[in-house]
C-alpha cells in the first residue's frame, strides 16, 4: 500500500473514531437532558461513525497496510442546547467531508485506484450525513425556542423520523 494512502487512510481512521465518541458525547448529554428521542439518535450515530471507522481498519489490514488505532482526546462534556449540539455536528461533517475529498485527491495523485474505489463509498455516505444535519439544523432554526416545538423535534428523532442511514456490519461492503 502507498505510504501517503496508508497514512491518510490512518488519519480517517482517527477522524472516524473520534466523531464515534463526539456524539457518544453528545448522546449522553442529551440523555440527561431528557431528549430522550435525540439521545437516541445520536448514540446511533455514533455507532454508525465507529461502523465507519473499522470498516477503514479492515481495508487497510487487508491491502497490506497496518491500520493504526488511535487514542482519542475526551469530547465536550456539555452542550449549551440542542441547537449547539446540531451546529456541532453539522460542522464536524463539513469536516470529516473534507478530509474524505483529501483522500480522494490523494489516491488520485498516486493512482491508487482500487482505494478510490472503496472512498467512493464515504463519498457517497458524506452527502447523505451533512443533508442530514442541515435537515435538523434547518428544523432547529424554523422552531426556535418554541418547547412544544422541540419537544415535538425529539419525538421525531425518537420515533425514527430522521435517522441515520442503515449499515451493513457484514464484512468492508457497503
Amino acid at each position: 500500500m502507498n505510504e501517503r494512502v496508508e497514512q491518510a487512510l490512518n488519519d480517517q481512521i482517527e477522524k472516524e473514531a473520534s466523531s464515534s465518541q463526539f456524539y457518544l458525547a453528545m448522546a449522553s448529554w442529551a440523555e440527561g437532558q431528557g431528549l430522550n428521542g435525540t439521545a437516541q439518535f445520536l448514540y446511533s450515530h455514533s455507532d454508525e461513525e465507529r461502523f465507519h471507522m473499522l470498516k477503514l481498519v479492515k481495508f487497510v489490514n487487508e491491502r497490506g497496510g497496518t491500520a493504526k488505532i488511535p487514542g482519542l482526546q475526551s469530547p465536550p462534556e456539555s452542550f449549551s442546547s440542542m441547537s449547539n449540539v446540531f451546529n456541532l455536528l453539522l460542522e464536524h461533517e463539513l469536516d470529516v467531508t473534507q478530509s474524505i475529498n483529501n483522500l480522494v485527491d490523494i489516491c488520485l495523485q498516486v493512482k491508487d485506484y482500487t482505494t478510490h474505489n472503496f472512498i467512493q463509498w464515504y463519498v457517497s455516505e458524506q452527502l447523505e450525513e451533512e443533508a442530514l444535519a442541515r435537515t435538523i439544523v434547518d428544523k432547529i432554526n424554523m422552531i426556535g425556542q418554541d418547547k412544544a416545538g422541540l419537544y415535538l423535534l425529539d419525538r421525531d428523532l425518537e420515533n425514527s423520523a430522521i435517522q441515520p442511514s442503515v449499515v451493513n456490519t457484514a464484512g468492508t461492503g457497503a
